[in-house]
């Protein structure tokens, strides 16, 4: 199973990446782990330079902004 991490203090852009992220495995039909990530210890473990960060199968794929569904579609396929 694929497992996605939210990187963030559960800011409203964390939330809204969130949503993305389970808009793009819905769209794609895939089942995936969510996991809220909210420990600034173990966000910076992940080299993030500013939140909200993605994280896919333990590989950071995005952080400091919000990307569209089609590119975490992108990332999914080549998780």
């Amino acid at each position: 199973m694929l497992t996605v991490k939210i990187l963030g203090s559960g800011c409203a852009n964390c939330k809204k990446l969130e949503a993305v992220a389970r808009e793009a495995a819905s769209q794609a039909g895939l089942e995936a782990d969510f996991i809220k990530v909210t420990d600034m210890q173990a966000i910076m473990a992940y080299d993030l330079l500013s939140t909200p960060g993605l994280v896919l199968n333990e590989r950071l794929v995005s952080s400091g902004r919000i990307p569209t569904v089609a590119e975490v579609q992108g990332w999914l396929a080549g998780a």
